[in-house]
C-alpha cells in the first residue's frame, strides 16, 4: 500500500467518523428532549416550585445527554479543523486562483462554524435549563434538543464535506507546487 492509498483511506475513516460521531450526537439531542418531556412536574414540587420560581423539575437524565451531546460536537468539531488545516482565500486574486475545491473547503468551513454555533449554542440553553440551579431556570427550554441534535446531525454533513475538500484543495496546493520547484532545478 503505497502513501496515497493510505491518505485516501485515513481521508474516508476520518470523514465517516465525523459523520457517525455527529449522528450519535444527534441521537443524545433527540433521547435529551424525550428525557425532558417526560419529567412533568408532581403536584408536591409544584406547592414548592412557587417560592423557587421554577414552575417544572429539570431532568438529569436530559441534563446528562445534552452534555455528552455537547462534548461530542466540540470534539468532532476541533478534530475536522486541526485534521483539515485552516483553508483561506486572502484577497479576490487568491480567489481567481483558486481551485473549486478550495473554494468548496473555505465555503464548507463557514458552514461548519454556522452549524457549530447554532447548535452548540441551543443544545447549551436546553441543558442549562436542564440544571438544579434555579439561575437557569427562566431559560426557555421546549424544543431545543430537538434543534440543537438536528443541527448537530447538519454540522456532520457540513464537517465531513469540509474536512473532504480541504483535504483535495491541499492535495492539488501540493501537486501545483511541485512542478514549479522541479522545474527552476
Amino acid at each position: 500500500m503505497n502513501k496515497k492509498e493510505m491518505e485516501s483511506e485515513l481521508g474516508f475513516l476520518v470523514s465517516v467518523l465525523i459523520i457517525c460521531a455527529d449522528i450519535t450526537a444527534t441521537v443524545l439531542g433527540i433521547e435529551a428532549e424525550i428525557a425532558q418531556s417526560k419529567q412533568q412536574p408532581h403536584h408536591a414540587h409544584q406547592q414548592h416550585s412557587r417560592h423557587t420560581r421554577c414552575g417544572r423539575k429539570p431532568s438529569s437524565g436530559a441534563f446528562a445527554e445534552g452534555v455528552a451531546a455537547m462534548v461530542l460536537l466540540s470534539i468532532v468539531h476541533v478534530t475536522a479543523n486541526v485534521l483539515g488545516g485552516c483553508t483561506y482565500i486572502r484577497s479576490k486574486q487568491d480567489f481567481t486562483r483558486a481551485t473549486a475545491n478550495k473554494i468548496l473547503a473555505v465555503a464548507l468551513l463557514v458552514l461548519s462554524w454556522m452549524f457549530f454555533a447554532v447548535s452548540y449554542s441551543t443544545l447549551m440553553l436546553a441543558t442549562l435549563a436542564n440544571s438544579r440551579s434555579n439561575r437557569f431556570c427562566s431559560l426557555p427550554h421546549r424544543w431545543f434538543f430537538l434543534v440543537g441534535g438536528i443541527f448537530c446531525f447538519g454540522h456532520g454533513l457540513v464537517t465531513s464535506g469540509y474536512y473532504v475538500s480541504a483535504i483535495a484543495a491541499k492535495k492539488e496546493d501540493r501537486e501545483n507546487v511541485q512542478p514549479a520547484n522541479t522545474s527552476r532545478a
